[in-house]
């Protein structure tokens, strides 16, 4: 009920601000389809990212990063910032109070939350024809699943910043922890827990490190192809990966076998993200699943607390049938919404200038700043070193949050100028690049999950709590793993039967679903 109030709000803002001042009219900054010599001009509101330079900022628009940001892209951008922490909650109050700027971005896609029904309720513009005209190589470059995203009744509203590959967790190992066992890289799931039974003799505290909720434990449950998050299609139903009995009772066997033998925590099931981190870093752990961006990091951790450690990323393991992996991310991770309020001309203009953003210029400046200040040239090549103090390290993440529309799988311009870097590169090309399992996802979510919140994701990569709660008893024997089908019964009698006929109904009707399919 509260999902259809939000979404008549959205309609009935909708009707007035059509009686109300236009956009124009109501940023005065904003102004109309620029004159000859003089830059276009817009408004624009955009998240801080939790980014400190940004939220300390006492105005954004006097800025020397943006400044120069206008320099280079020829325009003249008025910019709200709005905080990461109640995005959410300061959207929906600019959408109720009309005010509203002729470019909105999104963390997310275009009816997800942040959006407050706004695209439904006709407050931007669709985008198709000026993208095909003025944005050739973004039209290109996006992969389809992005598009798919931003788009609402077959017509494209929002300009993604996407992911070309939205596989991006892998699996870390201590290559010198696995040298000391005298095994090869684990192939197999049997592989796998041979490796850490080897690890346990060698004296490894953690051979696999895992956290609460099962987040990013998609090692086993990979294998199996049984994350708890994810949809698939039984029959002529749709339903969660986990009504698969036969490999999901495979998948908590192992985990108990890692318990029993002491290869995992036994307080994994209370470990938080910070703990799993420390961990880690304190050389504590042989095998964990993690972004692959964060390669570097957890070498030169790593390194301070143990010299000799060396890590690598290998091929997750795989199951009975052949699969292995981590879960797929969305393809996008912000987007951006014209005002269809805005005029033609000014609306041709903003497409050009995220067009500018996939230029070479654009990705010389969001990577390495500003020439002679933040980098120098020898020979045609930069010279780049990466800041390291926090103040330095929140500054130069502020200018890149303005690279508002690229792949944002990698930066590879910096990335090429370490080893950790092109090892990253390396193995997301080759490895990562190769997993990542396939589901079924919805955007917008199900509207049941607000109804029946305990057998809801709690997230992308993260099941039910009904689920996990099973889950962590059956794996500390308090429940007999055989039970499963009992499981998945109190599921389906707590609402899960209303979760899997909406599912079910939103695929047969091609409602606002997203086919991943297996990268493996």
């Amino acid at each position: 009920m509260k999902k259809m109030l939000g979404t008549t709000l959205v309609g009935i803002m909708a009707v007035s601000a059509v009686a109300g001042c236009s956009t124009d009219q109501a940023n005065p900054k904003s102004g109309n389809a620029a004159k000859p010599n003089e830059k276009p001009k817009f408004s624009m509101s955009m998240a801080t990212s939790g980014n400190k330079y940004a939220e300390k900022s006492g105005d954004i628009n006097k800025e020397k990063w943006v400044n120069k940001l206008e320099e280079l892209a020829k325009v003249d951008i008025d910019i709200r910032m709005i905080p990461l922490k109640d995005f959410d909650q300061k959207m929906s109050l600019m959408f109720a109070s009309n005010d509203i700027p002729d470019v909105v971005q999104n963390v997310g896609g275009a009816t997800t939350k942040g959006m407050s029904g706004s695209i439904e309720a006709g407050i931007f513009m669709p985008l198709d024809d000026l993208l095909k005209q003025y944005a050739p190589t973004i039209m290109k470059a996006v992969p389809k699943e992005a598009w798919q995203e931003t788009s609402f009744n077959g017509k494209v509203y929002g300009i993604p910043s996407w992911l070309s590959n939205p596989s991006r967790r892998g699996l870390f190992i201590r290559a010198d922890l696995l040298a000391k066992t005298g095994l090869p890289a684990p192939k197999t799931v049997d592989d796998f827990l041979n490796v850490m039974r080897a690890m346990k003799k060698a004296g490894v505290e953690n051979p696999y490190q895992l956290r609460e909720n099962f987040k990013y434990a998609d090692t086993i449950l990979g294998a199996y192809d049984v994350l708890p998050s994810q949809f698939e299609v039984q029959g002529e139903q749709v339903v969660p990966k986990f009504f698969d009995v036969e490999n999901m009772t495979k998948a908590l066997q192992a985990y108990k076998t890692m318990f029993d033998e002491g290869l995992i925590p036994k307080d994994f099931a209370s470990i938080s993200s910070t703990e799993y981190g420390k961990n880690i870093e304190a050389g504590k752990v042989g095998m964990w699943s993690a972004n692959a961006q964060g390669l570097a990091n957890y070498r030169n951790k790593a390194a301070s607390a143990v010299p000799e450690a060396k890590i690598e990323i290998i091929p997750s393991p795989r199951g009975p049938e052949n699969r292995g992996g981590h879960v797929l991310y969305s393809s996008i991770n912000t987007s951006y919404y014209i005002n269809n309020k805005v005029s033609k001309e000014k609306a041709i203009e903003i497409v050009k200038f995220f067009e500018w953003m996939t230029t070479p210029e654009a990705e010389k400046y969001f990577s390495f700043g500003i020439e002679g200040e933040t980098y120098t040239m020898d020979n045609g090549k930069i010279n780049f070193k990466q800041p390291t103090t926090p103040e330095a390290i929140d500054e130069d993440g502020f200018r890149s949050m303005f690279w508002f529309v690229h792949d944002t799988i990698y930066n590879k311009a910096r990335e090429e100028l370490t080893q950790d870097g092109r090892d990253m590169m390396k193995y997301m090309d080759t490895v990562i690049s190769k997993e990542g399992l396939g589901s079924l996802r919805f955007v917008p979510s199900l509207e049941t999950y607000s109804r029946y919140p305990d057998v809801a994701p709690l997230g992308d990569d993260t099941g039910p709590k009904l689920i996990i709660d099973h889950m962590v008893k059956m794996i500390y024997g308090k429940e007999p793993i055989s039970d499963w089908p009992k499981v998945i019964e109190e599921y389906k009698s707590k609402g899960g039967n209303e979760i899997l006929k909406e599912a079910t109904e939103r695929y047969k009707k091609k409602n606002g679903v997203i086919t991943a399919e297996n990268r493996g």
